[in-house]
Parts: structure tokens; C-alpha cells; sequence
């Protein structure tokens, strides 16, 4: 789905700056992309993905550090460390409104 939207979007993007068609339909196009935007299916699906995002990348991080944890070296295990207690909670807001 993803690279679907992506695909629409970049032909979109091309046609708007390929068009010859003037300021008129720049603009026409541009109200459309801000009502799809705007769409409220179209925020609670892309903050789905967003999540759904987050939940996979947690779990990636949390299977790469089970493995590689004992082998990393004390040096970057205490930098990681430190980043993490500098940042409060080790949580992070990637993908969220806070950043």
C-alpha cells in the first residue's frame, strides 16, 4: 500500500511540475491534495501506519539487541545508555506529533 501511494504521489508531483497547464490548475490541484489531507480516514489511516510503524522498529530494535547486546563493546553499550537516561524514559517520539 505503501508504494502504491508513493507512486501516486510521485505522479502527482511530476504532473503539477510538468503541467503546462498554468497558475489555474496548479491551484486546483493544490486544494485537492489539502481536502485529501485533510480527510479525517485519510489522518486515523496514515496514523495507523505511523503506529503499526513504531510497534514493528520496537521490536526490530528489541531482536537486534537481544542479539548483538552481549557483543557490543562497553564503550558504545554505556553511550547508548547514557543517551538513553539524558532522554528520560528511553521512549521515543518518532513518528508522533511531539517531535
Amino acid at each position: 500500500m505503501r508504494y502504491r501511494l508513493t507512486f501516486v504521489a510521485g505522479l502527482v508531483l511530476g504532473y503539477v511540475l510538468g503541467t503546462r497547464a498554468g497558475r489555474e490548475r496548479y491551484e486546483q490541484l493544490k486544494k485537492s491534495a489539502r481536502q485529501v489531507a485533510q480527510n479525517p480516514a485519510v489522518r486515523n489511516t496514515a496514523e495507523t501506519a505511523a503506529q503499526q510503524g513504531r510497534e514493528i522498529a520496537g521490536k526490530a530494535f528489541h531482536a537486534v539487541s537481544d542479539k548483538v547486546g552481549d557483543r557490543m563493546p562497553d564503550s558504545v553499550a554505556g553511550r547508548v545508555r547514557s543517551l538513553r537516561e539524558r532522554n528520560g524514559s528511553g521512549a521515543d517520539d518518532w513518528g508522533t506529533s511531539n517531535t
